[in-house]
């Protein structure tokens, strides 16, 4: 299928799901304003995984307490209900590069997507995505689109919107690639922007952010901030040549309207944490935590990612480089969330 053909693809499916959406908003769930703090809350399990797969009802279960915690609701229904409305186009972002063992896990997935259909969101509105549908596939989630009847796409094969865009204030003239939006132009502006996937240009759209607890050499970890940000717009290598430009484009990026105004959900996927050789999946640099992260700031939980791997690097004998902290220093200073521990609130509850 030629690359125009997919993008009127994606067109017409993303034209459906936006015409089924209802315009009425809701009161979605928000933390108090009478406490600072930034709240996360750590689900713990026990014995989730075995053989590095994870055990589907279990992590169901884990999840479905750790949300109930997070939004204090008495039940998952009431809890998906705090945050979203059921007409509401759910865009449900993974990080599918390391593959199912060390990037974002199906199961944790699957049991987001069953207590929202179990909410009431039709499985027509919710979108499992990546930037890359190739990754989607290889790590297992088209099969899971499959069998949970929702959408799977990539970011590049629903196309980019010429409205909405990034562009920064010195910018860096990306080396265009196929996928871009610009990329055959001749214009001389070529490669300054970065355009926003269609996925997220709909009013109606709110992101889930799944982040899995992995490193990367330049940005620390392949958390909320890097794999949101990048995944959502092209013309990202520009980006990815260094950790100074890093450092300022990724907080610029989810503080777009478009990207930050529209999560409702941080979730960072800790079954395993691995603390070296990412963005590929090393198992011999994972360690089994039978976690699941849960909060509304993205930096808090990214800061407290960075922190798990040190401990983990320290502990194992890897490297203990603090790259990335100047990520969330600027997020933190475009009011994205807190980057100092001390302001950070976690609310452990376990389920053995």
């Amino acid at each position: 299928m030629s690359r125009n053909a997919r993008y009127i693809l994606w067109s017409l499916v993303l034209t459906s799901l936006w015409a089924g959406a209802g315009a009425e908003g809701a009161d979605y769930f928000v933390p108090s304003s009478a406490n600072p703090k930034s709240q996360v809350v750590v689900a713990q399990g026990n014995g989730l995984l075995e053989a590095y797969l994870p055990d589907d009802k279990r992590v169901e279960s884990l999840f479905n307490m750790g949300l109930e915690r997070f939004t204090h609701a008495s039940n998952v229904v009431s809890a998906w209900r705090m945050l979203l409305n059921t007409n509401d186009i759910v865009a449900i972002k993974v990080f599918s590069k390391p593959g199912p063992y060390c990037g974002t896990r199906p199961a944790v997935v699957a049991a987001m997507v069953h207590g929202l259909i179990t909410a009431g969101v039709p499985p027509a509105q919710i979108i499992l995505w990546d930037k890359d549908s190739e990754d989607l596939r290889a790590s297992g989630f088209s099969a899971l689109g499959r069998r949970l009847g929702i959408q799977v796409c990539g970011a590049i094969e629903a196309g980019y919107s010429p409205t909405h865009f990034y562009l920064p204030d010195d910018p860096v003239v990306g080396m265009l690639v196929w996928g871009d939006l610009e990329f055959g132009s001749t214009s001389r502006d070529a490669g300054r922007r970065s355009f926003v996937t269609r996925l997220l240009t709909h009013p109606q759209t709110r992101i889930i952010s799944v982040a899995p607890l992995i490193n990367e050499a330049d940005a620390g970890i392949c958390g909320h901030f890097y794999s949101l940000a990048l995944g959502s717009v092209d013309n990202t290598r520009r980006f990815e040549q260094s950790s100074d430009q890093l450092s300022v484009a990724l907080p610029e990026i989810i503080a777009l309207p478009e990207i930050g105004d529209h999560v409702v959900l941080n979730v960072t996927d800790a079954l395993l944490g691995q603390y070296q050789g990412g963005p590929s999946g090393f198992l011999q640099y994972a360690t089994e935590l039978d976690q699941i992260w849960f909060s509304h700031d993205p930096v808090a939980l990214d800061v407290l990612a960075m922190r798990e791997l040190a401990r983990e690097a320290k502990m194992f004998g890897g490297s203990t480089s603090p790259a990335g902290s100047e990520i969330y220093t600027n997020a933190a200073l475009l009011q994205l969330g807190v980057c100092d521990p001390a302001q950070i609130q976690i609310d452990r509850v376990r389920n053995f």
